[in-house]
């Protein structure tokens, strides 16, 4: 009994195993594909294109063609051709614009192959919510034998496909990227660029074909653009941003595969909001356009602002002669701690004063207050009482170069409109 358990068992993990392999190699391939539709910003006509092979699916499927097989590939291929030519057709003729007839085509192609789903689910063997939304529970169970092993036919597809398309990745990947990035460009240097825009099309045509078994003709636009677009937030360069993509999605796919298993819920959605949630800490975890990054980036300004404001007090009360005490505010005394901490203040018996160090840091933010109320003073039609308070914020942004810019062309002035002298560059 036991023995039987454990083949019970090696079994079934068998199984999963065939339909994990089969959601990320259909994933790697869609996420390389949607990496270029991502920075072309044609990720709508990937979404069209996905929706609109539906009914060359539907016709191959229904005249004998086996899904993933070449005739299925083709009535796919086809369908993308006539949605290309309808999108370009309704532009041409009609002056509508090129996402408007995507979005009118590729609705219109969807229907007909749902109608075409329904009509022929009635006498044939063809279920529509495999094909709308697939199901990776079947998929093992429809195997070729290779070398003695049953391999699932979606899962030697899927991976033929994506073979296919890492290998014209690696070939035309500079005549990608400069379309990409400069289509007019390219176009000027003579390159092919409407035959790289079919062969892109071609390709996500391709991969659509391969991963509507595993996740359907719906849930696969999730499988191009997401992945795509959560790396755009990591990584820049194009190329990282590919791997990445083909990284978030795998995870993605196994991820979501496994809590279907574990809720029993339909694959393709429980991967579709894996990858949501890739792209949700993606949004939040960037490094540079993050949203934790830029609210740590916006806590740095506040701070260092306090800090110079302190700063800048503490050497106008020298320069008066009058005493000065940082900000009796929260973040000013807090700011007055850390400047104590860093050596750039401290305390004697007739108040605070700047060290030499914290006194070459204040000279230059009233220098930058300075010589920018000098520069409005000169070129904004300001009354002077009015200069104090723009100068209080550009002061924290002007670096060295820019200063030197401005006293330039002030021709040194050492004056601003209030009479006080601008403290030299140190």
């Amino acid at each position: 009994m036991t023995a039987a358990l454990a083949s019970l068992e090696a079994g079934e993990w068998a199984l999963h195993g065939w339909a994990l392999a089969t959601a990320a190699v259909t994933a790697a391939a869609c996420s390389l594909v949607g990496t270029l539709l991502v920075v072309r910003r044609m990720s709508l006509f990937g979404d069209a294109l996905a929706h609109a092979v539906l009914p060359g699916i539907v016709v191959a499927a229904l005249a004998g063609g086996r899904p993933g097989g070449p005739a299925v590939f083709a009535g796919a291929l086809a369908a993308a051709l006539v949605t290309v030519w309808l999108t370009q057709a309704l532009r041409a003729a009609g002056g509508v614009a090129e996402d408007a007839g995507a979005g009118v085509v590729f609705t219109t192609m969807f229907a007909l192959g749902v109608a075409l789903v329904t009509a022929a689910g009635r006498g044939a063997h063809l279920d529509a919510a495999c094909i709308l939304a697939g199901d990776l529970t079947f998929v093992p169970f429809d195997t070729i034998d290779l070398a003695g092993l049953p391999v699932p036919r979606a899962f030697i597809g899927a991976a033929l496909v994506l073979s296919l398309l890492v290998a014209a990745a690696w070939a035309t990947w500079k005549l990608q990227v400069f379309t990409a990035f400069d289509a007019a460009a390219a176009r000027a240097a003579g390159l092919p660029v409407a035959a790289v825009t079919g062969g892109l099309l071609a390709a996500t045509a391709l991969a659509t074909v391969a991963s509507f078994q595993a996740v359907g003709a719906i849930l696969v636009v999730a499988l191009l653009v997401v992945p795509a677009a959560a790396a755009e937030l990591l990584v820049r360069r194009l190329h990282h941003v590919a791997f990445v993509a083909m990284l978030l999605a795998i995870v993605g796919a196994c991820l979501g595969y496994l809590a279907a298993w574990r809720w029993s819920v339909n694959e393709a959605g429980a991967i579709a909001v894996v990858l949501g949630l890739e792209y949700l800490a993606a949004a939040f975890l960037a490094p540079e356009d993050g949203i934790v990054a830029r609210a740590l980036a916006a806590a740095g300004f506040r701070w260092r602002v306090a800090c110079e404001d302190v700063l800048a007090a503490l050497w106008r009360g020298e320069e008066s002669g009058a005493a000065a005490t940082p900000s009796a505010t929260l973040r000013g005394r807090a700011a007055g701690l850390w400047l104590r901490a860093a050596g750039d203040i401290e305390r004697t018996a007739a108040g605070w004063r700047l060290t030499p160090r914290g006194r070459r840091e204040a000279e230059m933010v009233v220098r930058s207050h300075r010589l920018w109320e000098a520069w409005l003073g000169r070129h904004v039609e300001l009354p002077k009482d009015h200069l104090h308070p723009p100068a209080e914020w550009v002061e924290h942004h002007l670096g060295a170069a820019v200063r030197q810019r401005i006293e330039a062309e002030l021709g040194a002035a050492g004056i601003d409109p209030h009479g006080s002298e601008i403290p030299p560059e140190a």
